[in-house]
């Protein structure tokens, strides 16, 4: 978007591509649809079997297309395949968590996480082809030079990584959501500027042949304890 567009008169258009489905459809949609979100699941054992550029791409496209404030777009994504950046990300973010888990965290939040089974080692950072660095803009620069300001950039930027994690894992991959703190190491790694904030950095790839996960993770909340009907 650039400034000239500000101001301009409301242009509405018909809404493209809606499809209307039967309500028994509708349904087995809905359930088709928690079924295939209920096979992901968070992964720390990641293969180092490589994964075709533009598979990430296209999932990129589908964060991409996430609603925002005011139509801004206030994300950037940075897709890490590079070994030696890989390697310098892990180096500063094992730094973060080994002073969280030192301290930093509290004793109620290492509690909480044991279940988990976390620590501060991170290989999956080296190990999986690709890590996505999720950066939101406060501000953006449009074509014609101007900076202009961004809205709801929290919550757009979350949305947009609801979206890329279920198109990975459409696509048969296994995700990761790590974030240290402070991220800041990821703006002079990825070269990004002052002006954008590391979110979260997503790690990407296939699970391992001997991929495991926390029992923990796979007990959820019941419908009536997660929403209200009125």
């Amino acid at each position: 978007m650039t400034n000239s567009q500000f101001g301009q008169d409301f242009e509405p258009i018909p809404l493209p591509d809606y499809q209307a489905y039967p309500e028994t459809e509708m349904l087995e949609r809905a359930q088709a649809f928690y079924h295939e979100v209920k096979r992901r699941h968070t992964v720390r054992d990641f293969s180092d079997k490589s994964v075709p550029k533009e598979i990430i791409e296209q999932c990129i496209l589908s964060a991409g297309s996430a609603p925002n404030g005011a139509n801004h777009q206030p994300w950037h994504f940075c897709v890490i395949g590079d070994a030696h950046k890989k390697k310098r990300i892990r180096i500063e973010a094992e730094k973060e968590e080994q002073e969280f888990y030192d301290g930093r965290a509290g004793e109620e939040w290492l509690k909480a996480l044991k279940p988990i089974g976390t620590d501060p080692n991170k290989p999956f950072l080296e190990t999986a082809p690709w890590l996505i660095a999720i950066f939101g803009q406060r501000r953006s620069i449009g074509a014609d030079g101007e900076e202009y300001k961004n809205y709801y950039v929290p919550e757009s930027v979350s949305i947009a990584t609801g979206f890329l994690i279920m198109a990975l894992h459409n696509a048969g991959l296994a995700t990761l959501t790590h974030t240290p703190a402070p991220m800041g190491f990821l703006n002079e790694i990825c070269e990004r500027p002052t002006n954008e904030k590391p979110y979260i950095l997503l790690v990407a790839g296939y699970p391992s042949e001997d991929a495991v996960i926390p029992k923990h993770a796979t007990e959820k909340k019941a419908l009536e304890e997660i929403s209200s009907f009125f």
